[in-house]
């Protein structure tokens, strides 16, 4: 399979758009595709990425977009700004300010008023999350389960684009307070050290394959000292696979990239790309698939997750396709997730039968092979729970619910019910089913929330 797409991948293809170039909020008139568009399109764009981020390189424009289908183009939607991602009044509210010139200080004001009604941090992010060494927190670090370390390296705190339902896009808009970032490899490896329980790193940002490989060494070179032989699994989360694949295979030091991948597989370390493929879209060109095959032949694992979106994948056609397309070019399919409480949600989130009904009808599609692919999935401040189906029990219809990681490892697997609401869209919305007036893991959740937010 891998020599095949070689094959398809021809000179031509692959040597295609590997000058980077991105445009953000400033530069929105100069996108020419978008010059085809009402002068109207073009100013509702503008007041919405004036509130959240705005990224897009020309390789998403040119290769992934069809711009005969605007706006209804899934990619379309996945990367620039619409008017329904913002509540009326805020939209309203942004557009007049716009419309008489207002100064730059009082756009970032009302800016940053209508972002702090976004949910920035969900989950407990900032409270709950961020470890300690030597008594003194550690800012670009998570830690909510037993296992599993997130690190944020401070090179990457950007993405090639920007994904506009993205849980993270508080990382990208300028307040320091929000930011999850750090540059301290040092700290990363004493606190592995010093936490024999942690078996699995998760590089995350931003994108940390906008970082350059020098600085990539940097943080992974020091994982295969014997004192982190308990760390087994180094995780890196990245969308580059669909906004940037040159990445891999025309960048300047793509192969030093690809060189420092084998070193750490060789040096007996599982390598997991966590990539985020939204729709099957983004495994359709020359260029991804070439950068697929060459991450594969390093013995890197390339592992597949996304949420289920409203305008990009809300159907089990896309999902079923794209899961077997995944199994095709030899990518494990991992999780399909919930749209989380945050940003604008208004605009993409999906009622959770609606993301059940998506993902059960999907994968009665598809063979075993892609069967991998667990969820839905919540990533809720108690931890990650999915939705197993809806039942009735006692002649009461319930969602029935269970952790796939918990703050407390003890809750994994635990089975519980939720009164069945066809409104709900995220785990905040449900109530304890079956009479009973808390979830069994609610006493300690309460507990865990008071020690954090006192702290």
């Amino acid at each position: 399979m891998n020599q095949a797409i070689k094959i398809i991948a021809s000179d031509e293809a692959l040597t295609k758009n590997t000058k980077f170039q991105v445009y953000t909020e400033r530069q929105l008139d100069k996108i020419k595709p978008l010059q085809k568009l009402t002068e109207e399109q073009r100013f509702e764009m503008r007041v919405v990425a004036n509130v959240l981020p705005f990224r897009v390189n020309q390789y998403v424009i040119d290769e992934l977009i069809d711009w005969s289908d605007i706006p209804n183009d899934p990619i379309f939607q996945l990367t620039f700004p619409q008017r329904g991602m913002l509540y009326p009044e805020d939209y309203q509210r942004m557009a007049d300010a716009l419309q008489r010139d207002a100064e730059r200080s009082e756009i970032s004001v009302i800016a940053n008023e209508i972002r702090q009604k976004l949910n920035p941090h969900p989950a407990g992010q900032q409270e709950m999350n961020v470890p300690t060494l030597d008594g003194e927190p550690l800012p670009g670090m998570q830690h909510k389960y037993r296992e599993t370390v997130l690190f944020f390296p401070s090179q990457g705190q950007v993405c090639h684009s920007y994904c506009t339902f993205c849980f993270r896009w508080a990382q990208f808009i300028g307040d320091k307070e929000l930011r999850f970032a750090s540059n301290e490899a040092g700290s990363l490896h004493a606190y592995l050290a010093q936490n024999k329980d942690v078996t699995d790193v998760l590089i995350t940002g931003g994108d940390p394959m906008v970082m350059k490989t020098h600085h990539l060494k940097g943080y992974l070179d020091g994982m295969l000292h014997p004192s982190l032989d308990h760390v087994q699994s180094i995780r890196i989360g990245t969308k580059s696979l669909t906004f940037w694949p040159q990445r891999y295979v025309t960048d300047p030091d793509a192969d030093e990239l690809l060189a420092l991948f084998e070193r750490l597989v060789k040096g007996g370390k599982h390598v997991a790309l966590m990539a985020h493929f939204n729709h099957w879209r983004e495994m359709e060109t020359p260029i991804v698939r070439e950068a697929i095959r060459r991450i594969r032949d390093t013995g890197v694992v390339i592992r597949a997750q996304a949420p289920v979106v409203k305008h990009i994948n809300d159907d089990p056609a896309v999902w079923a396709r794209m899961w077997d397309t995944q199994v095709r070019l030899g990518i494990i399919p991992y999780y399909m997730f919930v749209e989380r409480d945050t940003g604008a949600k208004r605009y993409f989130e999906v009622p959770l039968i609606r993301t059940y009904e998506i993902y059960r009808e999907a994968i009665k599609q598809v063979s075993g092979l892609a069967r991998t692919a667990r969820g839905p999935s919540m990533s809720a401040g108690p931890g990650k729970v999915e939705i197993q189906g809806v039942v009735e029990i006692a002649g009461e219809k319930v969602f029935a619910l269970r952790f796939i990681q918990g703050r407390n490892p003890d809750w994994v697997q635990r089975i519980f019910f939720a009164k069945y609401d066809e409104n709900a869209t995220w785990f905040d919305d449900l109530k304890p089913a079956l009479g009973e007036d808390k979830f069994f893991f609610s006493d300690e959740y309460d507990a865990m929330q008071a020690v954090a937010y006192d702290e």
